[in-house]
């Protein structure tokens, strides 16, 4: 069984609130995380039908079998009952009553704040983290792991990637999105997710997709905002704050998961990635889902932002801590140059929030430190989490 970082937070949690929301994608172990830290409650999926017409028909009824509480797993598919959960808890005043589960569906965050609001802790858990995955294999290769993918379910149980994301992408992706967009055409929207996998980590541009895939651009927007929502697409804000160059304002969109990316591109070994025009693209997919998901197990919101001027100077991420903004430079490359220092430099000169450190993540094993710019393997977990850490800690006080 694997630990996940996220449970110090979900206990600290439960002992302050009421409720304790996690959120994220299908299958990345929200069920199995809540069962684990919370044996003693009973457990309700209101995917089940029976439960969901019980819980439907007779909500004050349903809540008064559990007077300690219990998990309520996938509560997108019943939402009327947190009107209801706010006034037990608010009845009893008892902490870590209510443990609550969702994915796939926009409106869900929204109808459990205003419902709850003040009443739980929200918390989001993505696919497994690599300091996660170590406690699977000690080592791993990068475009192994851009690969596979991070699903629990395909580690613990050792599946195919291709045959788990394309059931992945039919059960839940699929299944789910269309539902909640009635899209009438599925090819165009496959044609979409492709399209998307093919310009991971790039601005996003909805006139230029809406006229590939043919239909509008609002359209476009609308499935990217569900995509987002429920936790398939992740979505980096550019910063341009006390910038007084013209800067890129449009967001880039990266996939939550590489593996479903690389399935959608048709790419079928680690070895192809490693080749793939994309490839760059990938890798720093791959890390900056990691500095998400390391922010996410913490608890902390995450403020992760790109930089691009007019003239195609980028940093690659931005993490905005107490004083200032840590900037980040991702390359694939097994060998380091200084031109990876280039983005940095420019940034520093142009934004008086610049730190005075900032980071190479990259693919090779040597690391340096080059004018207050630390330089090592971004695959090296333990190194990123105690950078991460030391980020965290510079922002807490």
């Amino acid at each position: 069984m694997i630990k996940r970082s996220i449970v110090p937070e979900l206990l600290e949690s439960s002992r302050e609130y009421p409720v304790v929301t996690v959120f994220g994608p299908r299958q990345s172990g929200k069920t199995v995380l809540t069962q684990q830290c919370f044996p003693d409650k009973p457990y309700y999926l209101l995917e089940d039908p029976d439960t969901r017409l019980a819980a439907e028909t007779d909500p004050r009824g349903f809540l008064g079998q559990m007077p300690n509480g219990a998990i309520l797993d996938e509560i997108q598919r019943l939402p009327l009952l947190l009107s209801y959960i706010q006034g037990v808890v608010d009845k009893t005043q008892q902490p870590g009553m209510f443990i609550l589960t969702g994915s796939h569906q926009p409106d869900l965050h929204m109808a459990v704040s205003q419902s709850l609001a003040g009443r739980t802790a929200l918390l989001t858990l993505l696919p497994l983290a690599r300091e996660e995955l170590q406690q699977i294999k000690t080592v791993w290769n990068a475009f192994d792991l851009i690969y596979q993918g991070a699903f629990p379910r395909l580690h613990s149980q050792q599946l195919q990637p291709n045959r788990f994301f394309n059931g992945y992408l039919q059960t839940y992706v699929e299944r789910d999105v269309r539902a909640i967009l009635n899209v009438k055409d599925l090819s165009r929207f496959q044609q979409f997710l492709v399209l998307l996998a093919g310009r991971v980590g790039q601005v996003v541009n909805y006139a230029a997709l809406a006229n590939d895939v043919g239909v509008s651009a609002t359209t476009i927007q609308q499935w990217i905002s569900v995509l987002k929502a429920s936790y398939i697409l992740f979505e980096l804000p550019p910063f341009f704050a006390n910038i007084r160059k013209r800067v890129v304002k449009s967001p880039k969109l990266y996939f939550t998961d590489t593996g479903l990316a690389t399935f959608l591109l048709g790419i079928q070994s680690a070895e192809q990635v490693a080749r793939d025009p994309l490839r760059g693209n990938l890798y720093e997919n791959l890390m900056i889902i990691e500095i998400l998901k390391a922010h996410l197990n913490r608890g902390l919101r995450p403020e992760l932002y790109f930089y691009r001027d007019s003239q195609g100077n980028e940093v690659d991420l931005l993490i905005r801590q107490r004083g200032g903004l840590l900037p980040i430079e991702i390359k694939s490359s097994a060998t380091f140059s200084t031109d990876f220092l280039k983005g940095i430099e420019n940034f520093r000169s142009a934004s008086p929030d610049c730190l005075p450190d900032a980071l190479v993540l990259y693919n090779g094993e040597q690391s340096y430190q080059v004018n207050q710019v630390r330089i090592f393997n971004g695959m090296h977990a333990e190194l990123l989490t105690q950078t991460l850490g030391e980020t965290v800690s510079r922002a807490l006080q």
